[in-house]
């Protein structure tokens, strides 16, 4: 029997997961959106499913409204909620979107008290605190996207600049999902092994890191309506994968840390190692007093979004 994986929120976002993840034959998919767009969800649903004979998959996805169909999920993927518009900060979503997510979790809680959950809302790590209080599932349960896509956003920009393989860039961008607080470390980039401080002058890597931080806005400006989803998709599953296999990948992701890098009771994106039980270890790294600092800054900014949330 596959296992289960449930999408809350049947949107472009919502409905390119599920696409990626029945073509890799992974899990089960149901996609759920509220009764008013119930027909559109199925109706994507099956367009999804007559792809199977053509791309080669198995896998079955179904659309609904009724969170009864999610039920036994081993993750829920939260995509539900509104998106940015231009001139819209993450952090303008916060009111609508609490009240979106606080629903969202509890259902999923109720139906699926074992699963992992992912947060993919904005603000997202304000997200990601109001399902950790809502579903009181524990910390390694409750987990949030952010910083997989903005890690595969700095190892694009770097890629461009150096006019090489993306395939050949690792790098990690840590902090909190908002263009002020997001902490790219190009001491921790490389290029086929080669460091990027090697490769590329300071002044280059600023304007990378100074991209890569707008990199969501910069889209959202370009689209004109709506947001970013064919990359922010994709780190979903890669994230969905890491667990479903078991694989112990280490993707940055928004947890809730409890001492890690002198921090506390705040959710924040940091390496972590995802395998079956969700986020299973808190890589710390050692930072310098600079790095340390932008990540301490930007653990401040998220309380700041999190002390305006109520639940």
């Amino acid at each position: 029997m596959r296992p289960k994986v449930s999408i809350i929120g049947a949107g472009a976002t919502g409905a390119t997961m599920a696409q990626r993840l029945v073509e890799k034959n992974l899990c089960d998919v149901v996609m759920l959106d509220i009764p008013e767009r119930e027909n559109p969800t199925k109706g994507k649903a099956l367009d999804m499913l007559q792809a199977g004979p053509l791309v080669g998959f198995s896998s079955k996805v179904i659309g609904t409204s009724d969170y009864k169909d999610t039920e036994n999920s081993q993750i829920v993927v939260v995509t539900a909620g509104v998106p940015r518009k231009p001139g819209m900060s993450r952090e303008d979503l916060l009111n609508i979107n609490t009240k979106i997510v606080r629903s969202c979790a509890e259902q999923a809680a109720k139906y699926s008290p074992n699963a992992i959950l992912i947060v993919f809302s904005n603000p997202l790590d304000a997200m990601v605190y109001v399902a950790h209080r809502v579903t009181r599932f524990p910390r390694e349960r409750v987990i949030g996207q952010g910083g997989a896509l903005d890690s595969a956003r700095w190892r694009t920009f770097i890629a461009l600049e150096l006019g090489v393989s993306a395939e050949d860039v690792q790098g990690l961008v840590l902090g909190g999902h908002t263009d002020v607080g997001m902490v790219p470390l190009p001491r921790y980039s490389s290029v086929a092994g080669i460091p990027l401080t090697d490769l590329l002058d300071s002044e280059r890597i600023t304007k990378i890191v100074d991209r890569a931080r707008k990199g969501g806005t910069e889209i959202v400006q370009l689209l004109g309506e709506g947001s970013a989803y064919y990359a922010p998709s994709a780190a979903v599953i890669e994230m969905i994968e890491s667990i479903l296999l078991d694989k112990k990948r280490i993707i940055p992701s928004s947890v809730l840390l409890q001492g890690e890098y002198g921090l506390r009771e705040v959710f924040l994106g940091v390496p972590v190692v995802l395998g079956a039980r969700g986020a299973e270890k808190i890589i710390e790294l050692k930072l310098t007093p600079d790095e340390l600092a932008q990540l301490h800054k930007a653990a401040e900014i998220v309380r700041e979004t999190v002390s305006k949330v109520q639940l």
